[in-house]
């Protein structure tokens, strides 16, 4: 089953979207399997990582874009070149294992939608196998 969720973002930013992936899993009826969430944007991702500390996004966002500044070099016309290079290196999905109808994931784990280039209506697919 593939489920399509829509996003509004508004600047860049990590937005917690494990309900909705949880919330595919349930509506799936499945109990063991797997789930894939997927990003459709070149200057988006998915990732996973610690959804207790607001600092950590914080911290995530911060390095990322030392890693990938702005520079004057670039040359995309839409002046978003470091957005895509952030896209590239976090990634457009994750494969999450599921087990007793909800997927496992640590204490401290959240999945989060990744947007390095807002504001913009963003859209996530989950497919639940």
């Amino acid at each position: 089953m593939i489920y399509e969720y829509a996003l509004k973002t508004e600047r860049q930013n990590f937005y917690n979207i494990t309900g909705k992936v949880m919330e595919s899993v349930t509506k799936s009826g499945i109990a063991e399997g797997a789930v894939l969430v997927f990003c459709p944007h070149t200057t988006a991702g998915i990732t996973i990582n610690e959804n207790a500390d607001p600092d950590v996004v914080r911290d995530m966002l911060l390095g990322l874009d030392k890693a990938y500044p702005d520079r004057a070099e670039f040359r995309h016309m839409e002046g978003n070149s470091s957005a895509h290079l952030k896209a590239s290196a976090v990634g457009s999905s994750q494969y999450v294992i599921v087990q007793s109808g909800r997927p496992v994931l640590g204490t401290w784990q959240g999945i989060y939608f990744c947007e390095f280039d807002g504001p913009r209506n963003r859209k996530f697919y989950v497919k639940v196998l």
